[in-house]
Order: C-alpha cells, then sequence, then structure tokens
C-alpha cells in the first residue's frame, strides 16, 4: 500500500525545496519497501510512518546547525537520513550495528543522491573516528544517561 503524501505539516515551521519533498517522499516509499523484508522498523502501515518517523525526526531540523553531526543507533537511518535531505551542505555520519540496516541506509543515501551520508557499521563504543563531531543525536539508542556515557567521547569541546 503506498502511502499518501500529505507534505511536511505546516507547524514544523519548515520550508522545503521541492527536491527535498520529492528526497522524502522518496525515502518513506524506500523505508516502506525494504521494511517489508529486512524488518528495518516495527512500525508496518505507511500511514503511521509520517508520524512516527518522519515528522519526529524532522521536528529537531531548526536546531542542528552543526557542520558535522553522528546520529548513533541510526537504524533505519532515522533521524540522520531525514535530517541530511533537509541540512545538504552538513555531513551526517550514520552509525549502526545492524548489517542490515547499515545496507538499507548506504542503498537509501545512494538512490536520494545524498552526498553528505556517511554509514558506519560498528559499535560506538568501539569505534575510533578521525575526527570529533560537533553534534551527536540518536532517536532511540538507549537512556541518555547511557548514550552520554558511549558516545560523549566523540563529541568536539571547545
Amino acid at each position: 500500500m503506498a502511502v499518501r503524501w500529505p507534505g511536511v505539516p505546516a507547524d514544523l515551521g519548515l520550508a522545503l525545496s521541492d527536491q527535498q519533498d520529492q528526497q522524502l517522499q522518496q525515502y518513506l516509499e524506500l523505508l516502506q519497501r525494504w521494511n517489508k523484508v529486512y524488518n528495518l522498523t516495527a512500525v508496518r502501515d505507511p500511514e503511521q510512518m509520517l508520524p512516527l518517523h518522519l515528522w519526529d525526526s524532522l521536528s529537531i531540523v531548526p536546531f542542528i546547525q552543526a557542520q558535522t553531526c553522528l546520529d548513533v543507533g541510526s537504524g533505519a537511518g532515522l533521524p540522520g537520513i531525514p535530517l541530511a535531505i533537509l541540512r545538504p551542505t552538513q555531513h551526517f555520519t550514520l552509525l549502526d550495528t545492524n548489517g542490515k540496516k547499515t545496507r538499507f541506509i548506504q542503498q537509501a543515501a545512494l538512490e536520494l543522491g545524498l552526498a553528505n551520508v556517511e554509514v558506519v557499521q560498528t559499535r560506538v563504543e568501539q569505534w575510533q573516528p578521525e575526527q570529533k563531531f560537533a553534534a551527536i543525536i540518536s532517536r532511540a539508542f538507549a537512556s541518555l544517561a547511557d548514550f552520554v556515557t558511549v558516545s560523549g567521547e566523540h563529541l568536539q569541546t571547545q
């Protein structure tokens, strides 16, 4: 079942280009298609993917000003892929341990033409990136205390 695209809700206060609007639609279609085979997210109903995944991810766009952003436990690319669509001049590194999910993210970034996305398959505790990040985000990774403990070392300090 294809999801009816209502456009981004006005209360999010986001101005999207036609290309960004199309990329978000395409991402949702990719997520729906891959989810049937690879169980990327527990949300199966395409109509529920809008508020539970897309709008939730987009709600933080005004607060993401950093040039480098790490998305820990990105899963199906949430919130990293929607953020990368709306912030094309910023670099997003999406990290997850699950191979099927990182393969999906790589394919989605490729099909959506997102040159600002890098995908890493590893545990954040074991990862040693070359550079630290100006912002670190996560949607459903762990408790806040655990999130800060395991990912805090990757944050730039100024």
